[in-house]
């Protein structure tokens, strides 16, 4: 089924993307060989990831963002991570809910992802799915977070450009600020800029950019209003100068390496893990070993020391017996 996936995929079929996708959100049987056949093909996309507190407008923005390259003849991929629904594990906001201006675009493709628990409000999936869309031969990535806070930091792990987005009614502008959104913004946007206190919120941002340590680049603040349009070819202008920044420094291809040496660290601790639970002797093993640590006669280190090396030899002699 993956290979013919793999063709129908590759021949640019949207039916096949939608497929390819849920295989490697759900990380069925095949989605590293599926990953792996198209890894040659990814680099060409642009990913801007879109975070901040919840309420801010982002999918607001993020449509407004998408129509505007689709008016500049470029082909968008939306992945708008959601909370995970207790029950299903899926997401729990409806894509085509909050971005129905451009659903029905084929040159749009819009995809809700869960977090699934992850602790950056990034599954480890949604940079899989964002390389999926980049093979496939989207120009545009746009990754819009779901908004929890400090947590969002993990957004500057998939995307090349970070806007920052917060609003003046909220109270969060400078609490974001010293949650660290500071240091991965290359972009502020100060949504809702009709509103009392947007004058005020940009002074803020401007001296807490004000104190930040030198750097080649000083993000942008740009005021929009994101449910008139209001400001969206300002954002427009300033992503894509971040973008050039990137290219002439050098810094974009050092910002794509550091990203695929940390997905290589994430497939290794997928892989580790594998290895030690996917063993049912393994949970036997450490079954035994609960009486004497409640005991206090072993600690906790020393038990997953203990097992760690119990599995390796396992692996490495290949007898199947400890």
């Amino acid at each position: 089924m993956t290979d013919r996936l793999l063709a129908d995929f590759l021949a640019g079929r949207p039916a096949a993307l939608a497929r390819a996708v849920s295989v490697v959100e759900n990380h069925r049987p095949g989605f590293d060989k599926l990953l792996g056949a198209v890894h040659s093909r990814i680099g060409r996309a642009r990913r801007i990831g879109l975070t901040g507190p919840p309420g801010a407008g982002k999918s607001t923005l993020t449509s407004r963002l998408a129509r505007t390259y689709r008016e500049q003849q470029l082909t968008v991929g939306v992945l708008a991570v959601d909370p995970t629904s207790p029950y299903t594990g899926g997401a729990l906001l409806g894509d085509r809910v909050r971005m129905e201006e451009i659903a029905l675009d084929r040159g749009v493709y819009i995809r809700s992802l869960a977090t699934r628990g992850a602790l950056g409000g990034l599954s480890a999936a949604t940079r899989e799915v964002a390389d999926l869309l980049d093979a496939f031969g989207f120009d545009r990535v746009l990754i819009e977070t779901v908004g929890v806070g400090q947590s969002e930091l993990d957004v500057a792990r998939t995307a090349d450009t970070i806007a920052v987005v917060l609003v003046p009614e909220s109270g969060d502008g400078i609490q974001a600020l010293k949650a660290g959104l500071m240091e991965i913004a290359d972009v502020f946007v100060v949504n809702k800029a009709d509103r009392p206190g947007a004058d005020r919120l940009r002074r803020d941002i401007d001296t807490a950019l004000h104190y930040r340590p030198p750097a080649a680049w000083t993000p942008p603040v740009v005021s929009t209003v994101g449910v008139t349009g209001e400001g969206i070819l300002e954002l427009f202008a300033a992503l894509d100068g971040h973008h050039q920044y990137l290219v002439e420094s050098g810094t974009l291809a050092v910002r794509r390496q550091a990203r695929l040496r940390e997905r290589v660290v994430d497939v290794v601790d997928q892989r580790l893990k594998a290895r030690v639970w996917d063993d049912p002797t393994a949970a036997e093993w450490l079954a035994a070993r609960l009486a004497p640590l409640a005991a206090g006669e072993t600690t906790p280190f020393a038990v997953a020391d203990e097992l760690l090396e119990r599995q390796f030899k396992r692996g490495h002699g290949n007898d199947g017996h400890a």
